[in-house]
């Protein structure tokens, strides 16, 4: 099993907590046009602009508005876009998740968060076809450092089609459950037991 830099996606990576705006206005000179970018935010989704404080490329967002920071962005290639922005995302004063922009594109592509609060990132969510959506999700649950439980949504339809577990910590899939047919539902699961596959009914495979 890869760690967590190499796994990634799970499910809807359309969150509006993450909500990010790139405001674009032009300026008129006699010497020709100068293009500037304001980046507003509305991480908790509200539909109201988030209070920000900016300087060297640093944002601190205050998204209810009590003087606290909630989250801090960075630019870091100076573009006026942030490239990464760590989360506060239960309000108790820690960043527990950080969320990204891998591939320069604009858009933020991957979710990074600490689910248990020991300090360690656990889980990875990743957006790889920028369509707004999660299309794999990473977990450690052994807190090893490696993913050992890998959900992926191939076909970019919000369902999940495969879910991969490594059950030993050994760095080898051991289980994969499928949906072959498209329903919505894994139907098939294979082990090392059960090379071949077999039949798997789950209630629970429409969603993650």
């Amino acid at each position: 099993m890869s760690e967590y830099e190499e796994a990634a996606v799970e499910e809807d990576v359309a969150t509006e907590e993450y909500a990010e705006e790139e405001t674009y206005t032009e300026e008129s000179y006699d010497d020709g046009s100068l293009s500037t970018v304001e980046e507003t935010f509305d991480l908790d989704g509200d539909g109201l602009e988030d209070s920000t404080i900016s300087a060297d490329g640093v944002t601190l967002v205050d998204t209810d508005y009590d003087g606290e920071a909630d989250a801090i962005a960075t630019d870091y290639d100076g573009d006026g876009i942030s490239d990464e922005v760590v989360v506060d995302a239960d309000g108790d004063g820690t960043f527990e998740s950080l969320v990204s922009d891998t591939d320069g594109d604009g858009l933020i592509d991957t979710y990074e968060s600490d689910t248990d609060g020991d300090g360690y990132t656990d889980q990875v969510s990743y957006d790889s076809n920028a369509d707004g959506f999660i299309d794999q999700v990473a977990t450690d649950t052994n807190n090893d450092g490696y993913a050992d439980v890998v959900a992926t949504d191939y076909n970019a339809d919000g369902l999940v089609d495969e879910i991969s577990v490594d059950s030993d910590a050994d760095g080898v899939t051991d289980t994969v459950l499928s949906d072959n047919d498209g329903d919505g539902f894994l139907d098939t699961t294979y082990t090392e037991a059960t090379p071949e596959g077999d039949s798997f009914q789950s209630q629970t495979g429409q969603v993650i």
